[in-house]
C-alpha cells in the first residue's frame, strides 16, 4: 500500500482511509460513488458493461471482481442508505460469460447496441478522452441509441469509476478483498 494502514484495518483499507485521510474529500467521494448506483437510470447490463471495461482500464483489482447485482445493496448499506438502486430497478444482472467478453466487446456476439457503446464510450473516456470527444461517427451511433440524458448520466458515472478505481488502485487499497458479499463467503465459519 502507498498510504499507511495499520495492521488491524488491512481487511478493509478503504474504510480507513476514508476515515483517517481527508475525510471531507473522501466522503463526498463516497457520495459520488452512492449516487452513481442509487440514481443512474441506465439497465443494469449497460451500467455493468461501462464499469467493468472502466476497471479493467483502472487495473483496480476491486472493481474487476465488482459485480453490482451481488454487491450494490451491501455498499450501500455501508454508506448508511438502503435505497433502491440500479441493481433492483435495472433489469436482469449479467452473467460471467459477459465479464469475461467486455474487453472483447468490438467482435464478442452477446452485446446490444446500447451495451457496445457504453463499452466503446468507458474505452474512449479511459484511454482516449480527445479521440472520443471528437469522434463523430461515435457521437452519431451514441444518439442513436440514448438520450441526452442518458448520455450524461452514462458520462459522471464513467467519471466516478475512472476517478475512484484509479485511486484505489495507485494507492494499493484495491487488492484487498473488501466486498461484503465475498468477505461472507470467504470468512471461516
Amino acid at each position: 500500500m502507498r498510504v499507511n494502514v495499520p495492521a488491524e484495518h488491512q481487511l478493509q483499507p478503504t474504510a480507513f482511509v476514508a476515515t483517517h485521510y481527508a475525510p471531507d474529500v473522501v466522503g463526498p467521494a463516497f457520495a459520488y460513488s452512492k449516487a452513481t448506483y442509487e440514481h443512474s437510470r441506465l439497465s443494469l447490463r449497460e451500467f455493468e458493461a461501462a464499469r467493468a471495461r472502466t476497471a479493467q482500464i483502472n487495473g483496480c483489482l476491486l472493481c474487476q471482481t465488482w459485480r453490482s447485482d451481488r454487491d450494490t445493496a451491501a455498499y450501500l448499506e455501508s454508506l448508511g442508505s438502503k435505497a433502491d438502486s440500479v441493481a433492483t430497478r435495472g433489469g436482469p444482472a449479467p452473467d460471467e460469460l459477459f465479464y469475461d467478453s467486455v474487453a472483447e466487446w468490438k467482435t464478442a456476439p452477446l452485446f446490444s447496441e446500447r451495451e457496445r457503446i457504453a463499452i466503446e464510450y468507458a474505452e474512449g473516456l479511459g484511454l482516449d478522452p480527445h479521440g472520443i470527444a471528437g469522434n463523430e461517427d461515435f457521437w452519431r451511433r451514441a444518439k442513436a441509441v440514448y438520450s441526452d440524458e442518458e448520455i450524461v448520466d452514462l458520462s459522471y458515472c464513467i467519471a466516478c469509476w475512472m476517478g475512484l478505481g484509479r485511486v484505489a488502485h495507485a494507492l494499493g487499497i484495491d487488492g484487498i478483498c473488501q466486498i461484503p458479499a465475498l468477505a461472507r463467503e470467504t470468512t471461516p465459519a
